[in-house]
This record gives structure tokens, sequence and C-alpha cells, in this order.
């Protein structure tokens, strides 16, 4: 990618370096740019650490959520961006991820309603750039038994298999269950197979007296429940 000349570290006042500026004024006075500086060490023949962070961010428009998106193989298409680093930058995102996603979450979840189950998978399918089926199964009480990953597809569908559905729902002696799947395009509209995928299932759970109780398609800025809708 395109670089631009910039300033080195090195040459900054000693308080404007990232790692002097933690230790002087602490962690919250760095912006993005220079923690990432921090996680990456060097920057690139004609970029700073710092600079070659801001390029990078520059491109997912500052926007951390965006940033958590890219693979790899996209971290590493910037110049100076090499596989090390391009790990560190993705550890990073996903250690802080999981902090604030599983602090937030009680460890032993009952749902209670739509935005109960939206918030139960964050931690499983927020950022995921391909789509992911999931089941949530529930017992009497409504306390979550566990979730259950069913199929990972491409960007515009996966599987659902009802015989793989309805084996893990009654291997766990769940009283129901709660679909779930995510839209990487972040449109929330259930498609036409959606609706036909839910009404099936629906039918077999009613046969087999496992009742789905809601499909929640999820993105990242919120989500679709069939149940609200008074679609189940």
């Amino acid at each position: 990618m395109e670089e631009y000349n910039s300033i080195k570290i090195s040459a900054l006042a000693e308080e404007d370096r990232p790692r002097e500026k933690l230790l002087l004024k602490g962690k919250a006075a760095l912006s993005d740019a220079e923690l990432i500086a921090i996680l990456i060490g060097s920057g690139s023949k004609n970029l700073s650490a710092v600079d070659l962070s801001k390029h990078i961010l520059s491109k997912v428009n500052y926007d951390l959520a965006e940033l958590a998106k890219l693979s790899l193989a996209d971290l590493q298409k910037f110049k100076g961006i090499g596989e090390a680093k391009a790990i560190s930058i993705v550890a990073a995102l996903e250690l802080g991820r999981r902090r604030k996603l599983i602090t937030d979450s009680p460890k032993r979840p009952k749902i209670t309603s739509s935005a109960d189950v939206y918030n139960l998978m964050k931690t499983e399918l927020l950022d995921e750039p391909v789509e992911h089926f999931y089941i949530v199964l529930l017992n009497r009480t409504n306390y979550v038994i566990r979730k259950q990953l069913i199929s990972s597809g491409g960007t515009s569908g996966t599987v659902a298999d009802p015989k793989i559905i309805f084996r893990y729902a009654l291997d766990s002696l769940a009283n129901s269950i709660i679909l779930v799947h995510n839209h990487p395009s972040g449109s929330a509209k259930p498609s036409e197979q959606d609706r036909r995928l839910t009404t099936k299932l629906k039918e077999v759970g009613k046969n087999l007296d496992v009742p789905v109780v809601d499909h929640l398609i999820f993105t990242d800025v919120g989500y679709f429940s069939f149940a609200d809708e008074g679609l189940m």
C-alpha cells in the first residue's frame, strides 16, 4: 500500500513516544494509533510505527470494530506489516473483545427476551466475516444449557441440517431451542430461505416436543427476532 514521508519515533520528544508516553501519562493518554504502534513495535522504511498505525486505521475509518474484522492476510497487505505484527494486532483485539463480552455476561445466563439472546451470542458472532449457524439449548426454566455451533459457511449462507440440530437438542435433554445465525452483510432482514427454514424447523421441533421458540438473525449493529415479529 502507498506510503508517505513522516518523522520517525526516535526523532520525537520523549514524552511523545508511545511507550514512554504510556509510562509518563498512563494508558488512557494514548490514542488508538499509539496503542497499535506499541503492539507492532516498529514501522516501515518511511513510516514510524505511529504513522503506519494511523495509515491502517484510516483505511477502516478509524473504527476498531472494522479493524477487528481484518484477517491476517488483510493486515499484511499494508507495507511494513508482516505476519508477526499482524498476529499481534489480531491477538490484542481478540483479547479486548473477550474481556468485554465475557465480563459483561453472566456465568449461567437465563433467556427472558430476544435481547438476552443477542448479548449471549456476541462472543461467537461479533465481527465474524462469514455466516455461522448456532442453536441455543434451554432447560425448562429457560436457563442456557449451552450454545452449539451447527455449521459455518460463506458470506451469504450456511447449512442447518434438522437431523444435526435436533440430535444435539435431544442429547442435551433440552426443553426448547433458539436458532441463531449471523448476516455478515449487516442486514438483519430475513431472506425467503430464512423464513422457510424457520417454518421447517419449527414443525420438526413441535413433533419432537422440543419447540423452537425463536430464530435470531444477528448483525454487529442489531438483530431480527422472528418471535418479536410474531412469526413463530
